[in-house]
């Protein structure tokens, strides 16, 4: 069943949220879907910005708002009790809701109450139509390339869908493949596969990535990293689902222990190139890393060109920040290699 449209524009609502990567699906839409986000809705010890203008419901309902979209995604993916006043009132104002959240925004009593009192609809992107099959491991036709990373947000979405825009300028067919709830809020499919039962996570990828033309690429959103002490599951069911040909390391600079995890180290680069290629070689015995993508947000441009020339000359293949500087050396290395029939 196709799922109802998610009516635009939107207020993203960041709530209180005390750390700035938290707001990364609100951080997302804003950058790839500028048209489709009005404003941002924000309570006081907020530490997130998205550069949007600040609108309460009411100026926002005003303005035309259509949808609230939750733009943050806390650890557990619950959502905070002090919240629902605030999604109760853009329903009584006339707002729909989207929630990329773990918890379904129709189980919270409250939320469901005020749904079916007011009419408006509750989007909760992240529950999978399914059913999912177990995957099978089999070669199939088509090229992939999958990003994984050092930690979670650390760019892997902004990497995907800034190679899967050069390969389409390129006049290459491509498609970008949304595998958590800010891809499928961008792209409009996808699943959120973090939420998809364990057994059938790489079936849900294989069907996510299926067979293709030979010259085809799916470009394919990381999620978690190998290394995590809680996501590591999510990364490798994705990695033997896509069975990706190539693959490219996001990292960010400076970042040097996991984001919420205090006391556990980030993957090194050199790690993770390491980890993916070994655990890779039962289902794409010729993976290879096309590149790295490295967020140099924090740092000013002279040391954040120095930081790639250094990972480029440590590891001996091209580096960039995409959001930066581009994906176009990277691209090049991509095409450049490899076996389209794997």
């Amino acid at each position: 069943m196709t799922p109802t449209p998610i009516a635009a524009p939107y207020l993203i609502y960041l709530g209180d949220t005390p750390m700035a990567e938290l707001a990364k699906t609100g951080a997302g839409l804003a950058f790839w879907r500028p048209e489709r986000c009005l404003a941002q809705l924000r309570e006081p010890g907020c530490a997130a910005d998205l550069d949007l203008p600040d609108m309460s419901v009411a100026q926002a309902v005003a303005a035309g708002a259509k949808t609230l979209v939750i733009g943050t995604a806390a650890p557990g993916g619950q959502l905070p009790a002090a919240w629902t006043a605030r999604i109760v009132q853009a329903m009584e104002a006339g707002l729909d809701i989207a929630s990329g959240l773990h918890v379904p925004l129709r189980s919270i009593p409250v939320l469901a109450a005020a749904a079916d009192r007011t009419g408006r609809r509750l989007h909760d992107v992240r529950l999978n139509a399914g059913p999912f099959p177990i995957a099978n491991g089999l070669p199939r036709a088509g090229r992939r390339v999958l990003m994984v990373g050092t930690d979670c947000a650390v760019g892997k979405k902004y990497s995907a869908l800034a190679i899967h825009r050069e390969l389409v300028n390129r006049g290459l067919p491509a498609t970008f493949r949304a595998t958590g709830q800010t891809g499928v809020l961008i792209d409009g499919h996808g699943f959120a596969i973090d939420a998809i039962v364990s057994d059938f996570l790489a079936g849900a990828v294989e069907m996510l990535t299926p067979a293709a033309a030979p010259d085809h690429w799916d470009v394919v959103e990381g999620q978690g990293a190998l290394i995590h002490p809680a996501y590591a599951g999510v990364s490798l069911g994705l990695l033997h689902g896509a069975q990706p040909e190539a693959f490219v390391v996001c990292h960010e600079a400076g970042r040097s222990e996991l984001s919420g995890f205090p006391g556990h180290k980030t993957g090194s680069i050199a790690e993770i190139i390491e980890l993916t290629t070994i655990l890779s070689r039962r289902v794409a015995p010729n993976i290879r890393c096309a590149g790295i993508c490295i967020n140099t947000a924090r740092l000013p441009e002279a040391q954040a060109r120095a930081a790639l020339a250094a990972a480029e000359a440590e590891h001996g293949l091209p580096a960039t920040d995409p959001v930066r500087f581009g994906v176009g050396s990277l691209v090049d290395q991509l095409l450049a290699t490899g076996d389209p029939q794997g």
